[in-house]
């Protein structure tokens, strides 16, 4: 299944190094070819997600690139972009170079990495973005940190647009954030907490939209949650701007009651919403309002995650569960067909970082996902291969689950197991 193409049926993939050189019904088996078998499973193009945190350099407590490359690989995800708040932050071509060479040592999937809009992420002053592109970041973002200099994300919009790369933004007013980042509501103030509104993601995702507007070049708005934020952006892209969006498995399969069971694996930034905010991000996600599902892969120790409510950091792991809540959440309840949810997972978030990734065809790199549709599971973190365990979903019982992940021509991954070690 090929939603690059819009193909999908039953046929052979011949695979020859790393790339696919034959489809079609019935190949011929050629002498010394191994068979990889797909009964009963859906094949389709390597997932990538773009936006992910693999804490390394800096934070490698948490995750680094060879645990979290096993994870995304345990995840069907062939594909990752880093983000930039690493220690340190990923501001100069140095660092990025250092990243890319240990990626080619350390990981099994391909890794990318984007530069910081502003240098250490403090939102004062521009990276050097021609350097930044040329060592191969593949957008610019400060995640974590929203850009609140009006004038300095138009010139980060503006040199960005010249380079052909996207900005990609973590919205939210941070004045407007009470005790913590939980929603502002009847949960919050269950909890004794002052909360942080929808408004504080709205502005923001209001003066970037109008600010992609104003220069015409591509800003990608991260982790939405807001129905408001949805108007807006639909209502953007009716109008011609240049802007894609992306929702991620926590926001469209939680409420912020998670909080009151789950505790501070639920808190995350954005925050979780209330039920009216998922059903539209449901809806932004069936009208293509919201291109790209995403999963904010955000690893933190048991013992951060101890530190209580106010102080705990936000964000949760996400790579192993996706598929399963992306198929369980949205596919079985017909809010996506198949082909949508696929769409993306792959060629959506391929294009919007500018990766010839994402299809299955003849020519292109050999990085598929195979899995069984129909699998149910258990989500067990302890059986997780990334270093961390903070997850809302333990004992979620999911339908959808990746079977074997291609990289390159390489099994990386095969029914529980890593396969490959990454120097092969």
């Amino acid at each position: 299944m090929d939603p690059a193409t819009g193909r999908k049926g039953q046929w052979d993939i011949r695979v020859q190094d790393d790339k696919i050189t034959a489809m079609g019904p019935n190949l011929a088996v050629l002498p010394g070819e191994e068979i990889i078998p797909a009964d009963d499973c859906i094949v389709a193009p390597g997932f990538i997600d773009i936006h992910v945190h693999f804490r390394d350099p800096g934070l490698t407590h948490k995750e680094d690139l060879s645990s979290g490359s096993q994870a995304a690989a345990a995840g069907g995800f062939t594909t990752v972009v880093c983000m930039a708040n690493t220690k340190p932050v990923m501001d100069s071509p140095e660092l990025v170079q250092e990243f890319y060479d240990r990626a080619a040592r350390e990981a099994v999937i391909n890794l990318y990495t984007v530069g910081s809009v502003t240098r250490n992420l403090a939102g004062n002053e521009l990276t050097d973005f021609v350097a930044l592109k040329e060592a191969g970041v593949v957008g610019f973002s400060d995640d974590g940190n929203p850009v609140e200099n009006s004038a300095l994300m138009r010139q980060a919009l503006e040199q960005a647009g010249k380079l052909g790369l996207p900005v990609i933004t973590h919205c939210g007013q941070l004045s407007l954030v009470g005790d913590t980042i939980i929603n502002e509501g009847s949960v919050a103030r269950s909890l004794g907490l002052l909360g942080m509104p929808t408004t504080a993601e709205d502005i923001h995702v209001a003066r970037d939209v109008l600010l992609a507007q104003l220069t015409g070049q591509h800003v990608h708005i991260q982790h939405v949650s807001s129905a408001t934020s949805i108007a807006i952006i639909r209502a953007a892209k009716a109008q011609g701007v240049k802007v894609t969006a992306e929702a991620t498995p926590h926001h469209f399969s939680l409420t912020d009651e998670a909080l009151l069971t789950q505790g501070t694996n639920a808190k995350m930034n954005p925050p979780l919403r209330t039920r009216t905010h998922v059903a539209a991000l449901c809806q932004g996600l069936a009208d293509g309002t919201l291109d790209v599902i995403a999963t904010d892969h955000a690893p933190h120790t048991a013992e951060e995650k101890a530190e209580g409510m106010i102080n705990a950091p936000c964000g949760i792991i996400g790579l192993e569960t996706a598929l399963g809540l992306v198929w369980t959440e949205l596919v079985r309840p017909g809010i996506l067909t198949p082909m949508q949810a696929l769409a993306k997972l792959t060629c959506a978030p391929a294009a919007i970082v500018g990766l010839r990734k994402g299809t299955l065809a003849v020519g292109e790199d050999a990085d598929i996902t195979i899995f069984d549709p129909a699998a149910e599971w258990e989500v067990q973190p302890e059986q997780f291969f990334s270093k961390s365990r903070n997850t809302p979903f333990a004992g979620w019982k999911l339908t959808g689950k990746v079977v074997t992940t291609i990289v390159g021509g390489r099994v990386v991954y095969h029914n529980g197991s890593i396969m490959a070690n990454p120097a092969e």
